[in-house]
């Protein structure tokens, strides 16, 4: 959604972009910028030619074949079934491009790119794609932008040895780019720290949304919740805290996107909810459009997503702002610097579910809970629409093709 979005604005500028999908179709609740790109890297012939020699060779026209949207949308949906130490290894394979078995996947993506004549600048959309760094500088001669987009907690995920040596090789990858951009000041930080950079060596641009459509509305009555539907984004504590209110005339709306196995967890959830006689008191909206996304945003009276995890900013909590909806958040992560800052709702204890359930209610019961939303509103304005982030892009793109 950021990099669409970042796309479309550089286009509205003036500039000419391109938005690249790599592994598999993007996932978009808005039209995607550019519809004809193919997709490059696709899951299924990266999978197959760093395993299995022959695919290595095959014509192009039957790696095609493998890289249909359906099918690669079809196998996504079964990504949870893929081995961790698969996950690890080809993790490796494409930090260590050079070194892997998918030379014509590069020569693939090297070709498109020089169809029209050579970027002025290529951006990576996340570090994980840092073995591209090398490959495109030397056959392009062009500089590359890398972004950070929250790489600590799937890299965190993956088995020993695969962890450690991933790390170790993003670290070495990303000191090829020309420019490193985070999202927020705290995962520029972090990302500094592990990865051995020297402190503000990664640049800040804070994401940023399309604000049309996105119109404050009062009156909303319902405590929301607008993420992937797992447990890292903190969907069981909300669901907890809800169950400690044990207020009937409160009602919980849940919406967001399911990824593989995620909805044995949901399930779980719900059979907790029933247990606790709440069950008819929560709603489940899963995969929105922007349409009904919007729309259920203006529902609410207070937004929260406890993630447990070190968020390396939250879309989904620029967008509730956008709606004029107070907000409950963890005090880690990325949050205080856009929340405190803000003033538009309440950070606390992460982790805590009676933390959680007490912040709620005290929104809730707030008089000033208008006027919170109200200031979250003015700073997507000021400084988290799509036109603040394109603008910080537009900087760097300037200083990186002058040198």
């Amino acid at each position: 959604m950021r990099d669409n979005a970042l796309a479309k604005e550089l286009i509205a500028m003036g500039h000419e972009a391109h938005l690249v999908p790599m592994y598999l179709p993007l996932q978009l609740d808005e039209v995607r910028v550019d519809e004809a790109t193919p997709v490059f890297f696709g899951g299924i012939n990266v999978y197959l030619q760093q395993k299995y020699e022959i695919f290595r060779r095959l014509p192009r026209w039957m790696d095609r074949i493998f890289n249909g949207r359906g099918l690669l949308r079809s196998v996504a949906k079964r990504s949870h079934l893929t081995s961790a130490g698969e996950q690890g290894e080809m993790t490796c394979s494409m930090l260590r491009l050079e070194e892997s078995h998918l030379g014509k996947e590069v020569d693939k993506l090297v070709e498109w790119l020089e169809r029209d004549g050579r970027p002025d600048v290529i951006v990576l959309s996340n570090a994980l794609l840092a073995g591209l760094i090398r490959e495109l500088k030397e056959r392009l001669q062009v500089p590359v932008v890398c972004t950070f987009q929250g790489e600590d907690s799937f890299l965190d995920g993956l088995p020993d040895p695969w962890r450690d040596d991933a790390w170790e090789e993003m670290g070495r990858r990303v000191c090829d780019a020309d420019a490193l951009v985070s999202p927020s000041r705290f995962y520029a930080g972090m990302m500094e720290e592990r990865l051995g950079l020297a402190a503000g060596e990664i640049e800040v641009v804070p994401n940023g949304i399309d604000l049309s459509g996105y119109e404050v509305e009062t009156g909303g009555d319902r405590i929301g919740y607008l993420a992937r539907m797992c447990h890292g984004k903190g969907l069981g504590l909300l669901v907890g805290a809800f169950i400690k209110l044990n207020d009937r005339s409160l009602k919980l709306a849940v919406a967001g996107t399911m990824g593989g196995g995620d909805d044995v967890y949901v399930a779980g959830l719900k059979a907790k909810l029933d247990k606790a006689g709440l069950g008819e008191c929560v709603e489940w909206f899963p995969d929105l459009d922007r349409a009904g996304k919007v729309k259920f945003l203006q529902s609410l009276a207070v937004f929260s997503v406890p993630v447990t995890y070190p968020e390396a900013f939250g879309l989904y909590l620029i967008e509730a702002m956008a709606c004029g909806i107070p907000v409950v958040m963890p005090d880690a992560s990325a949050f205080p610097e856009i929340v405190a800052s803000a003033g538009c709702g309440v950070l606390v204890e992460s982790g805590s579910t009676e933390k959680l359930a007490e912040a709620i209610r005290g929104v809730l019961d707030d008089p000033a809970r208008r006027e919170m939303g109200e200031k979250g509103r003015r700073a997507v304005e000021d400084r988290y629409h799509v036109g603040a982030m394109a603008a910080g892009f537009e900087k760097i793109f300037g200083k990186v093709v002058s040198q």
